[in-house]
């Protein structure tokens, strides 16, 4: 990976930065670089940067960012790269960009448990806020498959969702506060915690799920929650999608907000796991067309989690809607459970190349969707294998399509275009979102200009104008300045 040209313009500001936070945190070497552009599904690999700055404080960050603006640079912010659109790799850009990674932002500043408050700084590994959440005896919720090595900026910049949006909401509902450097180098800090704060706009919004092109998010003080002490997980099988989505009403109308996850899995999702992942069994001795992963939790460690989930699922057995089922007895089949979930995304790559779609409809909508979305795919040609699986209890469904087998990977990965536009009109025909988890990035621009509000797209470029006028942070994500 060669870096970009070094103008003398660049390589003053290259030198400046290593007095600033040391040499150690400036690399221009091809080998340094390599990690930090390369994208993790490798659909935007390659592209030439003039170097990489790792900042030790939110202070060294907004000297940089002044630098590299005064000197015409491109900024890209990147966490941990786990991303799946784009967002924190560089873009197809003329100007020399410097990616500024966040990994030595990595303290916990404070933990207030009487508060329920930590406020973290914006390279902290998600694994590892939990860990000091649960030092404290606390709770912090957002949870993905990445979380062992996704960052808490990159978190906060996708508002992230994953396993527990169904009872704590996605990262955007878990942040109290944010630190932030703004493109002209200045920091805006509100980490105070509070629960209510009414004074004027709430100006965290603005950079929660903005993928780093309104700001560079330094910290965040975030809600903690008691911890979970009795817990039940189930996997059932539901006999359609329909049954799926009644079967979670009837969980909800009997335990609230203790339904804390419900995740829904084709069959061909679960094969693509069993075919693929050593030491992966089947949950249920029979086949089935669908899958349904519960989990509910109570804070009371004698809440009897475990004898209402084998009273409801048997109600559900009962009542038509779900064929079979299994209770974890012990926290090595919970987790055994759940490893046959979160190994889909590894398991369907073995399956060869796949065209991604990470969308969400209204809970009741899901169904048709599935039917209308394999309909059309398999009328275009009958040899695609749809992999389905995500978290219904939100609505976002990973609508994956796997290459037909005898079809080239290459060959497949050219109608990517084809089958996004197909799947993503039969979303926004039933009031869907073209992008529920994973950003817009670079990877969905496009198909945002396609469907996207006029007055909403408006407004996103007279943000970005207003906030970034030079398009010096993460240009070629999200939204184009300048358009409409």
């Amino acid at each position: 990976m060669a870096a970009g040209p070094a103008t003398p313009a660049v390589a003053e500001v290259l030198a400046r930065l290593a007095d600033i936070a040391g040499r150690r945190a400036v690399l221009t070497e091809p080998a340094a670089l390599a990690p930090f552009t390369q994208e993790r599904r490798g659909l935007f690999a390659g592209r030439p940067v003039a170097g990489v700055f790792l900042p030790g404080s939110t202070a060294e960050v907004a000297a940089g960012v002044k630098l590299a603006a005064a000197a015409g640079m491109a900024i890209v912010t990147q966490g941990g790269n786990t991303g799946l659109v784009g967002g924190a790799a560089p873009a197809a850009e003329a100007r020399p960009q410097l990616i500024l990674a966040t990994r030595r932002l990595k303290r916990i500043r404070a933990l207030d448990a009487a508060a329920d408050t930590l406020i973290a700084e914006a390279g902290c590994v998600l694994a590892d806020v939990q860990a000091a959440a649960a030092a404290a005896d606390r709770l912090f919720p957002l949870s993905l498959a990445a979380e062992g090595s996704c960052q808490l900026g990159g978190n906060l910049a996708t508002n992230a969702g994953g396993l527990n949006v169904l009872r704590y909401g996605n990262a955007r509902a878990l942040t109290l506060g944010l630190e932030v450097v703004l493109a002209d180098g200045r920091i805006w800090s509100d980490l105070s915690g509070l629960r209510k704060n009414n004074a004027g706009y709430d100006l965290k919004q603005l950079f929660i799920g903005s993928e780093g092109t309104l700001g560079i998010i330094t910290a965040a003080s975030l809600r903690l929650f008691p911890p979970l002490r009795s817990r039940a997980t189930a996997w059932l099988a539901p006999v359609d999608p329909a049954a799926a989505v009644t079967a979670l009403a009837r969980l909800r109308g009997a335990l609230g907000e203790r339904v804390i996850a419900c995740e829904l899995i084709s069959r061909f999702a679960l094969d693509c796991v069993l075919r693929h992942v050593p030491a992966a069994r089947a949950p249920l001795t029979a086949e089935a067309p669908w899958h349904l992963l519960v989990e509910i939790a109570d804070t009371d460690a004698h809440y009897p989690c475990r004898e209402r989930l084998v009273e409801l699922a048997g109600a559900l057995m009962d009542a038509g809607l779900v064929s079979d089922g299994v209770i974890a007895e012990s926290e090595a089949q919970r987790q055994a459970l759940w490893r046959l979930r979160e190994a889909v995304p590894e398991a369907q790559r073995r399956e060869g190349a796949s065209i991604k779609h990470d969308v969400s409809v209204p809970v009741a909508a899901v169904p048709d969707l599935l039917a209308a979305a394999t309909s059309a795919v398999q009328a275009r040609d009958a040899g695609v294998r749809v992999c389905a699986f995500g978290h219904l209890g939100d609505g976002n469904i990973h609508l994956n399509l796997s290459r037909p087998v005898a079809m080239a990977d290459a060959d497949f990965l050219a109608q990517w275009d084809d089958y996004n536009r197909l799947v993503h009109d039969l979303v926004i025909e039933r009031g869907g979102s073209i992008a529920a988890e994973h950003g817009v990035g670079q990877l969905k621009v496009d198909a945002l200009e396609r469907y996207g509000d006029a007055v909403s797209l408006a407004l996103m470029r007279t943000l970005k104008t207003a906030l970034d006028p030079a398009g010096v942070l993460n240009p070629g994500k999200v939204v184009r300045a300048g358009r409409g």
